[in-house]
């Protein structure tokens, strides 16, 4: 028995249009997430402006720099695009907590009760602890590595950075605070997902002890100083994120889990 292209018209449009919604929906989230970010861009723009959010980053350096030293720009437009560069980082930094909110709405209706008790947690956590890693690079690391490095530095050698080559520096050194301040998440995940037991992660800290180590190595300048505020925090994250991955896991299992665990004898 042969179908109209009346019938198949009909057999697709209940498909089509939960599709066509989420789409929509995604459009207006992003669309939301920008003007967030757009509306800080506008707001530090005029108050406190591109350059004094430079002067602000670059306040750790200035303060180590010998009396008289200032930083310089070898490209002709580094005075007008590194301030705008900064300040659009610092506008995404701000409205970050908007922007993973509409995340967090887009994605939450798919989501069983357990699984939002797992996902909102993880979202706000890993969240302030990427600031947290970003704050402490800023307010304790960077002032001794600079100090450090200036100390080793000849009477004969007039310092004199470059904004640009700064502006790299920091944003490297603050993803890197960043994702370092992320350990206890992804213990914790890799706890939760059962890919790896929580007794593995105990008897694995001495490795991971070496591994911090190794990391902070390869990201951090060659100095001690920045190496070890890298390498100490990471070990002792993992360590909170043991201790928060048996919480995690008591409470948020799925309810076939807990039935299961409730008929064993």
């Amino acid at each position: 028995m042969s179908t109209s292209p009346h019938d198949q018209e009909d057999e697709l449009a209940g498909t089509e249009q939960p599709f066509v919604a989420h789409l929509v929906e995604l459009r207006d989230r992003l669309v939301r997430a920008v003007i967030a970010i757009a509306v800080v861009a506008g707001v530090l723009a005029i108050f406190p402006g591109p350059a004094a959010l430079y002067d602000i980053l670059a306040a750790p350096l200035v303060a180590t720099l010998p009396k008289g030293a200032t930083l310089i720009a070898t490209s002709v437009i580094s005075p007008f695009i590194v301030p705008l560069k900064i300040m659009l980082m610092a506008s995404f930094l701000i409205a970050l907590p908007v922007v993973l909110w509409q995340v967090w709405a887009f994605v939450a209706p798919g989501l069983y009760s357990h699984e939002k008790k797992l996902v909102l947690p993880l979202v706000i956590s890993s969240t302030l602890l990427f600031f947290i890693g970003v704050a402490f690079c800023y307010f304790f690391v960077f002032g001794q590595v600079f100090r450090f490095i200036q100390s080793f530095a000849p009477k004969s050698i007039t310092a004199a950075p470059d904004i640009e080559a700064y502006l790299g520096f920091v944003l490297t050194m603050f993803l890197a605070f960043g994702c370092a301040f992320e350990v206890p998440i992804v213990v914790v995940v890799l706890a939760r997902m059962g890919l790896v037991p929580v007794d593995k992660l105990k008897a694995f800290r001495g490795y991971f002890v070496v591994l911090a180590f190794i990391v902070a190595a390869i990201i951090t300048p060659p100095d001690v100083v920045s190496q070890l505020a890298l390498a100490v925090p990471m070990c002792l994250l993992y360590e909170v994120g043991i201790w928060a991955a048996q919480i995690f896991i008591k409470h948020t299992k799925a309810p076939e889990d807990e039935a299961g665990e409730a008929a064993k004898p």
